[in-house]
């Protein structure tokens, strides 16, 4: 059955204004070249100054960021790579491609990420790594899972797509973790054309690595020229951390898209402030309605990418439907638990002791809260849920 929405989940994430448009226009017509040029470093210069980390690497998507991430964690095989279930696929399987198991973190039922502690559960003599997602643009604990990766010699890699601006204790979040992304898809609070994403890379040396691997092995010729075109136009090798070689992939990211994200970074404060705003606003507005648990952090630890709540009670599906067919406003379930899905299941990895992941999954609401609602939008689906909440309540 196809519906139709007035107010639809996957609207449109963010709107360009005049001065946005102008920028991608005259990089179209006047770049040269189109992809690895002046703009797509001065949007990596862009994020290391707002971030305050010292290598970043435009990509196509964070999931390219992810996989560059695995390949120079070096994965061998046994080695396992601790990740919450309750995120989104690409936190996961690019580790799997560079042969680690995956054994599935639980998170925390009040912030919906995982913490220390149900990753110190996770930790046996054969972990590697730990990957981190702060979902929703909530930061988890990073400096008490700072101290556990330390403690037990592991890689941090924060998975931070959806927390771009997001802090804890006055740093950004993807500033603590020894890779990190951001992620400017289309749903992201910034979008760089609906696809793009950062990698940041805190080993000095991995880091020298990255262009190669991120563009095919090429690279500059170790000698002396008189002819520019000999041996060749350019040089392509294999990189290698140790005696591991690493293969290179093609991540890049155009320079209209990194000319418009070096744009919208003048306003990233704005955007999440304005969301903040709105969702405190609405969860206040639903103090009345105790069936609705939400996570009301009113600080810039939380950027409120989404608005997520959990439904006490069996009511869940029940709201869904009838937003959906009575008022007209998509409402959807997020991020099933990775192990449940049947990826992971082909795979081996289809087992997990996560009960909040299932519990809040299996519970959870998430509203509609791109950055281009109307406040009339907003004002609709809140008197909705209200009239909704009080009619399944009553039945």
């Amino acid at each position: 059955m196809i519906m139709h929405f007035s107010i639809p989940f996957s609207g449109r994430s963010h709107s360009y204004n005049e001065e946005e448009i102008k920028v991608a226009v005259n990089v179209m017509q006047t770049a040269t070249p189109l992809t690895q040029g002046p703009y797509q470093k001065k949007f990596e210069e862009k994020i290391e100054d707002y971030c305050g980390v010292d290598h970043a690497f435009a990509v196509m998507n964070a999931t390219a960021g992810l996989e560059l991430a695995a390949k120079c964690c070096v994965l061998k095989p046994g080695d396992e790579v601790i990740v919450p279930t309750h995120t989104f696929t690409s936190s996961a399987y690019p580790f799997v491609k560079e042969g680690a198991q995956i054994v599935w973190a639980d998170i925390d039922l009040k912030t919906r990420v995982a913490n220390a502690e149900t990753i110190a559960k996770c930790i046996t003599p054969n972990t590697r790594a730990i990957v981190v997602p702060h979902l929703y643009g909530y930061v988890a604990d990073m400096l008490e899972i700072q101290d556990l990766a330390n403690k037990n010699d592991l890689i941090l890699i924060e998975d931070a797509a959806q927390s771009l601006g997001s802090k804890l204790n006055g740093n950004m979040a993807g500033s603590f973790g020894d890779f990190s992304v951001y992620s400017f898809h289309s749903h992201k609070n910034i979008t760089t054309l609906g696809e793009g994403g950062m990698l940041i890379v805190k080993d000095e040396e991995i880091a020298k690595l990255i262009p190669l691997i991120r563009h095919n092995g090429h690279c500059s010729f170790e000698l002396d020229r008189s002819d520019y075109w000999l041996p060749a136009m350019g040089n392509v090798d294999l990189p290698s951390l140790g005696d591991n070689y690493i293969w290179p992939s093609n991540f890049c990211l155009g320079e209209v898209e990194s000319a418009v994200g070096i744009k919208l970074m003048e306003r990233i404060d704005s955007i999440n402030e304005k969301k903040r705003a709105r969702a405190i606003n609405f969860i206040d507005e639903l103090n009345d309605f105790p069936e609705l648990i939400f996570h009301r952090v009113d600080s810039v630890r939380h950027n409120y990418h989404l608005l997520a709540a959990q439904m006490v009670g069996s009511y869940r599906d029940d709201f869904i439907r009838s937003m959906a067919i009575d008022e007209g406003i998509q409402c959807v379930v997020q991020y099933c638990p990775l192990n449940r899905y049947p990826f992971y299941k082909k795979i081996g990895m289809g087992e997990a002791d996560c009960p909040n992941a299932d519990q809040f999954f299996d519970n959870m609401i998430s509203f509609p809260f791109h950055d281009s609602l109307l406040d009339s939008e907003l004002d609709q689906m809140l008197t909705s849920t209200k009239k909704v909440l009080k009619q399944i309540s009553s039945e």
